[in-house]
């Protein structure tokens, strides 16, 4: 989940994009005929025609003449969506890297890349001829809203996390594409879904008889990276999704640091809940049970925080309670993506 830093280490970040790209562009895509989505494949929803007037997330008001065909979509979490919703994007930010680190819904090869998605493809994004570009911002005055928007077509702007209620944020991000799409009935459906799989996993582990070692309620998840040939640890805490996650599953989050405006300064930052430590910080949560991620990547961490002899003395690690989440389980991904850490957390907690 390394990529994840590249979203939520500041909202600043977000608003420093700039980039056109100069190569040679594919011509426009057409729209998928058939949706490419495995949870599509039996879908009997009905998509509206009419005309769109929607709020996006930071308060701007999009007008559109009939819903978005040819979308084109600058974050990770909005590519899955508009894939769930059963649209398939005209051209996405960093396709590579979304094959390798979202697994719940597949990117078709078909799709145009629409360069980095802090470094947006200008040129390549508008050669597919979009009706609607859909981006991750927290103002409305974004540098990147402006950017676009001088081309002439619609920009969606969507929050991509708010760590006053991350799961709700969630479902408002794909509820607004689905709108914006005309898959209001579709967007519903998956959101029901969700609904009961939740209370569905919150039914298996309140009822089951969790596993021996983790007995304590208290836990972590993290993710990091290396950085200067030092293993950099990413805490989730109090205001994370994963975290937000796991207290609905009955756990109580461990990592106690406030939310801090300034990411890395030592306190959790406003929007994804996330803080930023090293090995040795981890043992700030005592004997709390760990998850973290690890995607298998030749960048992984991992095996360097596996060497620690810091990591290998925690409590949890001497008891057998840390535990990794499965590769491609996206932390700032949508209703399929939350599914999927859902699943994580109850095969880990009900295991025999």
């Amino acid at each position: 989940m390394k990529r994840l830093l590249q979203v939520a280490a500041t909202a600043a970040a977000l608003a420093a994009v700039a980039a056109c790209g100069t190569t040679t562009v594919a011509e426009p895509a057409p729209v998928a005929s058939t949706p490419t989505s495995q949870t599509c494949a039996n879908d009997t929803t009905k998509t509206a025609t009419g005309p769109v007037s929607i709020t996006d997330g930071v308060g701007r008001k999009v007008e559109l003449a009939k819903p978005a065909e040819r979308v084109a979509v600058l974050e990770w979490q909005q590519t899955e969506d508009l894939l769930t919703l059963c649209l398939t994007p005209v051209a996405a930010a960093d396709p590579e890297g979304y094959g390798t680190y979202v697994k719940a819904e597949a990117l078709p090869a078909s799709v145009v890349d629409a360069g980095q998605r802090g470094e947006p493809d200008l040129d390549a994004i508008y050669a597919q001829k979009p009706d609607l570009i859909v981006v991750e911002a927290f103002k409305a005055d974004d540098e990147i809203i402006g950017k676009l928007e001088k081309r002439g077509v619609p920009v969606l702007a969507t929050v991509g996390a708010d760590a006053s209620g991350q799961i709700a944020n969630m479902k408002k991000v794909f509820s607004m594409i689905g709108t914006a799409t005309g898959r209001t009935e579709r967007a519903d459906l998956v959101l029901a879904q969700f609904d009961e799989h939740l209370a569905a996993a919150k039914q298996k582990v309140a009822t089951a008889s969790l596993t021996a070692s983790v007995t304590a309620k208290d836990f972590l998840f993290f993710d990091g990276w290396i950085e200067g040939g030092n293993v950099v640890i990413r805490p989730y805490g109090k205001g994370a999704l994963f975290t937000e996650l796991g207290e609905q599953l009955g756990l109580t989050a461990a990592w106690t640091e406030q939310i801090n405006a300034t990411y890395g300064s030592g306190g959790v930052d406003p929007a994804y809940g996330l803080a930023q430590t090293d090995i040795e910080g981890l043992t700030a949560v005592g004997s709390a049970t760990l998850f973290y991620s690890d995607d298998a990547t030749p960048e992984s961490y991992v095996p360097e925080l596996r060497k620690s002899p810091i990591w290998t003395a925690l409590p949890a690690v001497e008891d057998g309670r840390a535990y990794a989440f499965p590769a491609g389980v996206w932390g700032a991904g949508g209703p399929l993506s939350n599914q999927q850490a859902i699943d994580a957390y109850v095969n880990i907690l009900t295991k025999g």
